[in-house]
């Protein structure tokens, strides 16, 4: 598991800078079912997670929301029978903020825990 999941985000403001070209190469091999996506001119992380029925996707979406709330760091859900798709970015700086990385680990071990 990355070490990344052990961290904990921190308080951005606006000017707050996004990872740089060199920090993605770091942070995303330590989460490396995740993907960089580019959603309305904004990069995004995002993963999707199977699970054998809609229950089981909505229970993982709402331990997902307790954990963004714990954070203070909120994605984009979208639940569907079967699948839970998750979209990490800092919404104050448009783009990516190392604590997007740390929420990916973080939501990875929850699935590896609820799973």
């Amino acid at each position: 598991m990355s070490s990344l999941a052990g961290l904990r985000c921190e308080a951005c403001r606006r000017d707050s800078p996004q990872v740089t070209p060199q920090e993605r190469a770091e942070l995303l091999p330590q989460i490396p079912e995740w993907q960089i996506v580019e959603r309305e001119a904004i990069p995004r992380l995002e993963r999707t997670y199977r699970f054998r029925d809609f229950l089981q996707a909505l229970r993982f979406t709402n331990a997902v929301g307790e954990l963004a709330e714990e954070e203070g760091h909120h994605p984009a859900l979208l639940t569907e029978w079967g699948r839970v798709t998750v979209s990490w970015w800092t919404h104050k700086i448009r783009g990516l903020h190392r604590n997007d990385f740390i929420m990916a680990a973080k939501t990875d071990r929850l699935h590896q825990e609820t799973a």
